[in-house]
């Protein structure tokens, strides 16, 4: 592990009394990695380490992935300890923002940004020209809010109208493609729920009820990002302002990680492969203190047609 981020976070797991896992989850151009199910397994191997009353602290950044791995991911984190925080010091995105919601604090800097939770979902039933290698990205909450112009500001009331205006919508989505926005909104909303039940209790089914109405719908754009004022005082989330000091060292170990893994800069496979052609990149990591595991993609650039071929990724120990 590098020594500056391994002084951070012992410094941060010291302040906070707690044991701190990192988790990265790249951004860098052509390399991006998302929240999938494969972060499980490292997940438990690095939480099989820590004792059952340990409080635990995960330092997040992520733009979004897997909204089910999200659910798993805290329930996981819950079967070592009572005592969960997310530390948010940039971005926490989609079903990062998920994540967030299953811990009984969150703790934000003046940088940190939450999302909407609305996803955009991929299916084989909406693609360009009915090609399979170019299904197009359907958001959830777009579908629901035509729906919604369409009555709520268009005036149309009638079966029939709303009828034809159906039929008009499956003119561009398919049938079975709305279906699956259906499916994903009500499931969204029930990880969602199920995710805040955690450390909430069912006597304030309202005030859980507003939460999911809020990072579902009422946002004007997926793209939205909230604050931690906005998250505390609007939304009503558990957050935790950190103080000047505090925020200096979760942005410093924020931009090791940023350095480290050159997120701000494209990845090139040409500019980076050794002279027999071949690369390996770093492209997000899970780590503690005692253990590190990276998502590595590794690769071979033919210098005479300048295919690039990626031949292995995933996390190893590192």
């Amino acid at each position: 592990m590098d020594n500056n981020r391994k002084s951070l976070i012992k410094e941060i797991s010291e302040i906070r009394n707690s044991k701190v896992i990192c988790y990265i989850c790249g951004d860098r151009k052509n390399v991006s990695i998302r929240i999938a199910p494969d972060i499980i397994p490292i997940f438990y191997n690095q939480l099989k380490n820590i004792d059952k009353n340990d409080k635990i602290d995960l330092i997040l950044y992520t733009k979004g992935g897997d909204v089910l791995t999200a659910l798993r991911l805290v329930e996981l984190i819950y079967e070592f300890t009572d005592n969960f925080s997310v530390i948010v010091p940039y971005k926490a995105y989609s079903s990062g923002t998920l994540i967030c919601l299953g811990a009984s604090e969150i703790v934000m800097g003046k940088m940190s940004e939450l999302s909407p939770v609305d996803p955009n979902i991929i299916t084989p039933f909406n693609t360009k020209d009915n090609d399979l290698q170019n299904q197009l990205p359907i958001n959830v909450e777009d579908v629901y809010s035509f729906i919604s112009l369409a009555k709520d500001i268009v005036g149309i009331k009638t079966d029939e109208s709303l009828m034809n205006m159906f039929m008009k919508l499956t003119q561009y989505v398919h049938p079975l493609a709305a279906g699956s926005v259906y499916r994903t909104h009500a499931l969204i909303r029930s990880i969602a729920k199920k995710l805040l039940l955690i450390h909430m209790d069912y006597k304030d089914e309202y005030k859980i009820n507003e939460i999911v109405n809020i990072l579902t719908e009422r946002l004007p754009s997926h793209n939205y990002m909230i604050t931690r004022k906005e998250a505390k005082e609007d939304i009503k989330l558990p957050v935790t302002y950190c103080d000047d000091a505090f925020e200096k060292k979760i942005w410093d170990l924020y931009k090791t990680y940023e350095n480290d893994f050159m997120l701000n800069t494209p990845f090139v496979a040409e500019n980076c492969a050794d002279n027999n052609g071949d690369f390996s990149v770093y492209s997000g990591i899970i780590e503690t203190l005692n253990e590190s595991n990276a998502y590595i993609f590794e690769g071979n650039v033919e210098r005479m047609n300048m295919n690039i071929n990626i031949i292995n990724q995933g996390w190893r120990r590192i």
